[in-house]
């Protein structure tokens, strides 16, 4: 049995997987991490909670996504609907980093 954080965790990696596999060696160096919820706006953001982030590479450190599981899961109204949601995140936000539309990593993007 396994725990509905658990279960969000591997919503990331198959997600994350599926990209992986869709762009083969176009795929950049990213860590993806699962946090609760964000610690606070970024400057640049809304006031909009987000899903999730991209923190671009600095240093030996690379790109790293964060996807925030309690806003995902408060977003929709049927459990079964967030590893849909999670793909959709997950997507964009490696998009940002590649610099492409998420439909040109995902023709489903969105659906």
């Amino acid at each position: 049995m396994t725990s509905r954080r658990d279960q969000f965790d591997d919503y990331v990696l198959d997600a994350a997987a599926r990209l992986e596999a869709t762009c083969g060696r176009a795929f950049p160096a990213v860590e993806f991490a699962v946090e609760d919820v964000p610690r606070g706006p970024a400057p640049w953001e809304h006031r909009e909670v987000p899903l999730g982030r991209l923190f671009p590479a600095t240093g030996s450190w690379p790109a790293r996504i964060v996807v925030y599981r309690r806003p995902v899961e408060t977003r929709v109204s049927d459990p079964r609907d967030v590893a849909a949601l999670v793909s959709d995140i997950v997507t964009e936000q490696v998009a940002g980093l590649m610099g492409v539309s998420p439909e040109e990593l995902d023709p489903g993007f969105g659906e």
